[in-house]
């Protein structure tokens, strides 16, 4: 067992999330880098990106209904933070592109489940029922957002193009910083009574599967982020092809992201206590709808400028509605298990949609940014109807 030391939640969590997201934050962006100076062809790195992708899609589920069926959900968090660590000083050993895939594939699989287990352990924390002073999720998830940009930004004044190893060393220092960090949480007991009556003795998945709302959920929610894929992979490609100034990218992408910290930290929990989870999804859907549309048919820095703020709802919002919900609709005993398939959905969409998106723009350029509007369109009537019994927590 993990000891706690006595302290606040919100502080607890914030801590646990600015390290893990800074973690993220130093290393993500410039893994391709650092495979390259290691003498990998691209089709090496791709290589090593895709399976590493392929890794986190199965590692997560199985380690997260682990995490439940053995109430070990710190510890669980604890244990992948310190491997996923362990795994990234072996790449400063690793120089041969079979050993590198090996080490990369078992860090994605410990840093898979990370994200799910941490949102499982703060989602039912923030839950309102819960003893001690309550607090918003998105406070939480603000102040990741926020050391994810802070880690890109201190990490790119400490490498040059051929010295990357400050990569290594922070992404391993954030790590283990983030398992001492579990040590912090509070307690939650498994103990809290399910929404809808007593859990069976059997498949307990099959009944969280069961549970129509949660359906609904997996699916807007993996149609409005999946629908994300074409502008992750082809924006910055279409506005350079475009003429458009890397400055100018920069100030667009940045965006982007400062809309997702101040949704998540203010605007996104007014929000929510407003209109409610069915109300914050459709209106994701609506965000979205509007932003590839507008995507699709200009390259013009006015409109873009205008639609890129957008990424707080059809991201942050959605993100919030469906903690919000999930924390209404899931038992704590499985929480974890619950947030991995939440996890799973989207992130297997996103790989589906990556793939099809390098097909789509091949032929129709701009264009192909009308599909992932057309999906954000048929989200929206889902989560507007398919959702309407959520009560509005």
């Amino acid at each position: 067992m993990l000891p706690t030391v006595r302290i606040s939640g919100p502080v607890a969590y914030i801590l646990l999330y600015s390290a893990l997201y800074a973690a993220f934050g130093v290393a993500s962006p410039f893994w391709p880098k650092f495979f390259e100076t290691r003498d990998l062809s691209s089709q090496q790195i791709g290589f090593i990106l895709s399976a590493a992708m392929l890794v986190r899609l199965g590692a997560g589920p199985l380690v997260g209904r682990l995490a439940d069926l053995w109430r070990s959900r710190r510890v669980a968090l604890a244990a992948c933070a310190v491997v996923a660590g362990a795994t990234a000083a072996t790449l400063l050993l690793a120089n041969s592109f079979w050993l590198l895939l090996l080490v990369a594939s078992v860090q994605a699989a410990a840093l898979a489940p990370t994200t799910s287990i941490a949102d499982a352990l703060s989602v039912n924390a923030a839950k309102p029922e819960r003893a001690g002073k309550p607090f918003e999720y998105g406070w939480i998830r603000g102040a990741g957002s926020a050391a994810f940009v802070l880690g890109t930004l201190v990490i790119g004044q400490l490498i040059s193009r051929t010295y990357l190893n400050p990569i290594i060393w922070m992404n391993v220092a954030l790590l283990l910083a983030a398992a001492a960090a579990t040590a912090l949480l509070p307690h939650a007991s498994d103990q809290s009574r399910p929404p809808a009556g007593a859990l069976p003795a059997g498949n307990r998945v099959s009944w969280l599967l069961g549970i129509s709302r949660f359906r609904i959920l997996l699916l807007v929610s993996a149609l409005i982020y999946g629908s994300h894929a074409m502008h992750d992979a082809f924006a910055v490609i279409r506005w350079s092809d475009a003429g458009m100034d890397a400055s100018v990218i920069s100030i667009l992408w940045s965006e982007a992201v400062a809309a997702e910290v101040i949704v998540f930290l203010i605007i996104g929990p007014a929000l929510l206590a407003r209109i409610g989870p069915r109300g914050a999804a459709a209106l994701a859907a609506s965000a979205g709808a509007i932003r590839w549309t507008v995507a699709g048919v200009t390259t013009s820095v006015l409109p873009l400028s205008l639609v890129q703020p957008l990424h707080g709802l059809s991201f942050a919002l959605l993100h919030l509605a469906s903690m919000r919900m999930m924390g209404a609709l899931v038992p704590v005993s499985l929480s974890a298990t619950a947030q991995s398939i939440y996890a799973f959905g989207a992130g297997f969409t996103t790989a589906a949609l990556t793939l099809l998106s390098g097909i789509l723009y091949a032929r129709y350029g701009g264009a192909s940014f009308f599909p992932m509007a057309a999906l954000c369109g048929i989200a929206l009537p889902l989560a507007w109807f398919g959702l309407a019994n959520d009560q509005q927590q």
